[in-house]
């Protein structure tokens, strides 16, 4: 695993930023990592980039405990902040031949240029970064934060203040990247988390309350799926009721309805066998699934 976190707790006084959560990330995974504002993402984060200390439990990156090799992990990670520290006198190049400086790059001129094109700062690389737009600042903070070709890549909001057409662009560049790298990605934007995410960690007052993939994550509330029904004959509530694994109806037309079904239960086969003993005809039959905002909303409030 190139991420492995175990009962990992943050205490400052008498108040847990964090409480024993542990979880795992590996190679070729976006991993969304969700939860209201001081639900303790940052401090996790803070705490795998090796800029705080746990109180309790372990952190492992690429098999290098933060806590011991805290100089070697820093080195296989890349990390943008949720406010992205850069020095505004200093040129979009210049700050990149910097970060290079740091890491001792062997072709810092090349990996530069590689990092302008893939980010989109062709038109902005010749200026200074108090010049540019809050979206072109995210975009060298994401330059900085793959530079040096980390195994993994950690971003605490990195699509903040970008406008329509650059967050599309932000978000296929995380998913390419992902695709061959570790990427912990926190953010608010629930669309993002469906777009870019292969699974999903919500943590709630410091304590981890799902950690799962997008398919599988409405499994963790107690509302099963919504299968919408459409039939050609009319019938009564209580015969809806009477399918296996039926938990709720409701009528939304005519013949028209919304079947509930309990937690984890696919009523479809449920529904079709019972419509073929009834001589029902089913004109259209849909499965919803909670989306990943209401999945949040849910497990958070």
């Amino acid at each position: 695993m190139s991420v492995k976190v175990e009962q990992l707790t943050k205490v400052y006084g008498t108040q847990k930023a964090i409480d024993q959560i542990s979880f795992e990330a590996k190679k070729g995974e976006v991993l969304g990592f969700l939860g209201p504002n001081g639900a303790g993402k940052t401090t996790t984060m803070k705490i795998l980039t090796g800029f705080i200390p746990p109180t309790e439990g372990s952190a492992e990156v690429c098999g290098l405990s933060v806590l011991e090799e805290p100089i070697a992990v820093r080195q296989k990670i890349g990390y943008l902040p949720e406010h992205n520290p850069l020095y505004k006198d200093m040129y979009v190049k210049e700050y990149l031949r910097f970060v290079a400086g740091m890491y001792q790059l062997s072709k810092p001129k090349d990996r530069i240029a590689e990092m302008v094109e893939m980010t989109g700062l062709e038109r902005e690389q010749h200026k200074p970064i108090g010049a540019l737009s809050k979206g072109y600042r995210q975009r060298v903070g994401l330059a900085q934060a793959m530079l040096h070709d980390p195994e993994v890549l950690i971003l605490d909001e990195p699509t903040s203040g970008l406008d329509p057409n650059q967050l599309a662009e932000i978000r296929a560049l995380i998913k390419k990247v992902g695709q061959e790298k570790t990427v912990i990605f926190s953010t608010h934007i629930m669309q993002e988390v469906q777009a870019i995410c292969d699974r999903v960690i919500i943590i709630r007052q410091g304590q981890l309350v799902a950690n799962d993939t997008i398919d599988q994550l409405g499994t963790r509330v107690e509302s099963g799926s919504i299968v919408t029904l459409n039939l050609q004959q009319l019938v009564k509530e209580k015969a809806l009721l009477a399918i296996e694994g039926v938990k709720g109806v409701k009528a939304i037309g005519e013949r028209r309805w919304e079947l509930q079904a309990k937690k984890g239960v696919d009523i479809r086969p449920a529904v079709f066998h019972h419509a073929v003993e009834q001589k029902w005809v089913i004109l259209e039959m849909v499965q919803s699934q909670l989306s990943v905002e209401d999945v949040f909303m849910k497990l958070t409030n």
